[in-house]
């Protein structure tokens, strides 16, 4: 019940929060990016040392054989010879480091990198990644190094037989602990047009953002190339290379109002539903009801009578009991929204997966107006 409530209050704010499709004013900022400038994916291979005994097994047949000669061959560039085959250590975890350099991103810059365990270590709780090299996967060049104690969001604690988890321990994080090495050195050019692209394609959308860019510069610069590309003549006053920049920035500063997709998403696996307050549901009725089968089996003793020589038996004895519930109903109202539907659907008591039926339902009988989205 906890979590249906927490379910319906979600849906609530969003509903309260976005009463209609077109009121929040939205900077172009977050709608556009300059086509070309990409940010580049690296990845790494890397050690975690430091862990409470809850890194790669090394001794058995299963155990993780690549993290014991990743451990010497780190040794040896140390000096120290040791043979991997006498190589006992449960503190250290072979992990895949991953990590997103900006197309603005300079030499001596800070990223944020992602670490994730590729043996068979329990936890990383407590780690301190090593020095790692993350290239770029194309041309196999560096282009940041990562290093530095690991910030892990779950819990996994176990005490003999007992264990207990929350969250995955298996993935971290270490917040700016990447350094890039590599300048990516993206320039705009002024010799052909500034291309933006829109981070939620449409018609309506690329034409509200070409209306505002033309009438904050009061001059017919911007078109729609299609509906995922705004295309910007460069004006003679922006030729310059620190020109350009302030150009694009002063197109990004203005606000548009969106026009904002009805959706409703749904996930199956969490019982998770939120939806958007430009969601409706036409007229239609809802009948909920359930049928619940039960089976027990109940013990029955057969005792023999005295000195007959039988045995006593004990003998399983299935008994199976079937009820349904009355159906409930509720109707509504042409143009319902989301707040009222989430009431409607509150009174009957019903569980997250009941509603995701019901969800399902009203969009196979067309009465959902909005996009329903099921991951």
């Amino acid at each position: 019940m906890k979590k249906q409530l927490n379910i319906f209050i979600a849906v609530f704010v969003v509903a309260v929060l976005f009463p209609t499709q077109s009121e929040a004013q939205t900077p172009l900022s977050r709608l556009l990016k300059v086509k070309g400038a990409n940010a580049t994916k690296v990845v790494g291979y890397g050690l975690v040392v430091g862990l409470d005994r809850s890194g790669d097994r090394t001794i058995s047949r299963r155990g993780a054989q690549f993290t014991v000669r990743s451990i010497a061959n780190m040794l040896d560039n140390f000096g120290i010879n040791v043979d991997s085959e006498r190589l006992r250590t449960r503190n250290v975890a072979a992990v895949i480091v991953t990590a997103d350099i900006g197309p603005y991103h300079a030499s001596g810059s800070e990223i944020d990198v992602t670490i994730s365990s590729m043996g068979d270590a329990s936890s990383l709780e407590g780690g301190v990644l090593l020095e790692t090299p993350l290239l770029n996967p194309e041309t196999k060049e560096i282009y940041a190094l990562a290093q530095g104690p690991l910030v892990v969001g779950g819990i996994n604690e176990e005490i003999g037989s007992s264990r207990f988890s929350r969250n995955s321990s298996l993935t971290a994080t270490i917040p700016g602990g990447g350094i890039v090495e590599y300048d990516n050195n993206f320039q705009l050019n002024a010799d052909q047009p500034l291309q933006l692209s829109l981070t939620q394609p449409g018609y309506t959308n690329a034409r509200q953002v070409v209306e505002a860019i033309n009438e904050s510069f009061d001059e017919e610069l911007a078109t729609v190339y299609n509906p995922g590309i705004v295309q910007v003549e460069w004006p003679e006053a922006f030729q310059a290379p620190g020109m350009r920049n302030l150009f694009v920035s002063t197109i990004m500063d203005q606000q548009v109002e969106l026009e904002k997709p009805a959706r409703v998403v749904i996930n199956e696996r969490t019982g998770t539903i939120v939806a958007g307050g430009g969601v409706t549901i036409d007229d239609a009725m809802v009948s909920h009801g359930s049928v619940q089968v039960r089976t027990q089996v109940t013990p029955f003793v057969s005792q023999p009578p005295a000195f007959s020589g039988g045995e006593t038996v004990t003998l399983p004895v299935p008994e199976v009991g079937i009820s349904e519930e009355s159906a409930q109903n509720i109707v509504l109202e042409p143009n319902t929204n989301v707040q009222q539907l989430a009431g409607a659907l509150d009174s009957l008591g019903l569980s997250p997966r009941d509603i995701i039926s019901i969800f399902q339902a009203l969009d196979r009988a067309g009465a959902l107006q909005g996009e329903l989205i099921v991951m």
